[in-house]
């Protein structure tokens, strides 16, 4: 399972009082917990209004459904209008990043693990050659090595 970090906007108005964004903060951080997810610490009442977005770390593949529970749970802990924020996901170095990224880009693919001789895991991706007309093996490849922090190679196949 991949882990995101939502972002989302809670006060981006600056219209709460430094309480209520601590209360706010409180109740998120308990709503997070009863889902498995987490909270990332963050003293709101110092940032400028437009930066006032709170982080939770969530498990899962589909960014859509993880903004919405984010930001349902965050109308649930502060009386303002949560704004969805940019979601980025962890890497951890795992075939599940790998083919996380393939599906970012829209591609589906065979993914072969082997270890390297230097103790650097090499991962062989296989990909249609009809995939590389929409989108550079370049992007692929480097988005491939950002998330696995391993060697790429690329195969395609007719």
């Amino acid at each position: 399972m991949r882990t995101a970090v939502v972002r989302i906007g809670v006060d981006l108005a600056g219209e709460l009082t430094a309480d209520q964004l601590a209360a706010g903060t409180t109740e998120l951080a308990r709503l997070t917990a009863e889902i498995g997810a987490e909270l990332i610490g963050n003293d709101l009442a110092v940032l400028p209004p437009k930066r006032r977005e709170v982080e939770i770390l969530m498990t899962g593949t589909d960014p859509a459904a993880l903004q919405t529970q984010a930001a349902e749970l965050c109308a649930r802990a502060f009386p303002t209008e949560p704004v969805i924020g940019v979601l980025t996901f962890v890497s951890h170095g795992t075939d599940d990043d790998a083919y996380g990224v393939l599906a970012g880009f829209g591609l589906s693919g065979v993914i072969d693990r082997t270890p390297g001789g230097d103790g650097w895991d090499i991962i062989t991706v296989t990909l249609s050659r009809a995939d590389l007309t929409r989108i550079p093996e370049s992007r692929i490849h480097t988005a491939l090595e950002a998330s696995t922090n391993c060697e790429v190679r690329i195969v395609l196949t007719d």
